[in-house]
């Protein structure tokens, strides 16, 4: 719950909602709750999980404020959706519900690994990456990207694509040194010589932006 509520500070105001893969529907929630959105809309792939959503926001569905959707992910939903959530998924998972459908005008992705993959693909297709952040909740780092169809294609190094934009001074830096302990750990075990050259060479690349050598 901790990883949610630091998503509601990455959701602005909109007029229609959509929060897909919703789960148990809390952000929508949020949304309504604080007269975010005039309207939002719920889906997920599961009809079970879709459910539990669906109890929790079942007055703002009696009164026509939440729309419900069983659906695999943006299949059934409409483009001119104002702001889309898609979080709590792998980052292969996001970027197939982008690739089967389309890239929402405007949007919050928190994939649980594989960021760089989002990122990729995201300027691939000529986004403007508004946002690219990480938070730290119950020990855990998470990654967060807004961004929106603006005509203005954001532009990112090698480097950033793969570890993102954000303070290296701040949570990034925290992140970034428990990645290379994390490494360094590795190491400590039998490994064979070229798994061995290649967890150093990634040490090697995370310190070297660490310390503003590569950008």
């Amino acid at each position: 719950m901790d990883r949610i509520k630091k998503l509601y500070a990455y959701l602005s105001r909109c007029d229609t909602f959509a929060d897909i893969g919703c789960d148990h529907g809390y952000c929508a929630r949020y949304m309504l709750k604080n007269n975010l959105c005039e309207r939002a809309i719920i889906s997920d792939i599961s009809e079970k999980c879709l459910s539990k959503a669906e109890r929790l926001l079942a007055n703002y569905i009696s009164c026509g404020r939440c729309v419900s959707v069983c659906c695999n992910g943006l299949k059934k939903i409409d483009h001119s959706v104002d702001l889309t959530l898609i979080a709590g998924m792998g980052g292969e998972e996001i970027v197939s519900i982008l690739e089967s459908a389309f890239i929402p005008k405007k949007f919050v992705l928190q994939p649980m690994r594989n960021i760089s993959y989002v990122r990729e693909y995201l300027l691939s297709h000529g986004v403007e990456i508004t946002s690219d952040e990480v938070f730290e909740s119950g020990g855990k780092y998470y990654f967060v990207i807004s961004g929106e169809i603006s005509g203005k294609a954001s532009t990112y190094t090698p480097a950033q694509v793969k570890f993102g934009k954000g303070d290296i001074g701040g949570v990034l830096g925290d992140y970034l040194k428990t990645e290379i302990a994390k490494k360094k750990s590795y190491l400590e075990r039998e490994l064979n010589s070229a798994t061995r050259a290649r967890i150093t060479d990634e040490i090697n690349y995370i310190e070297r932006f660490l310390s503003g050598e590569i950008k």
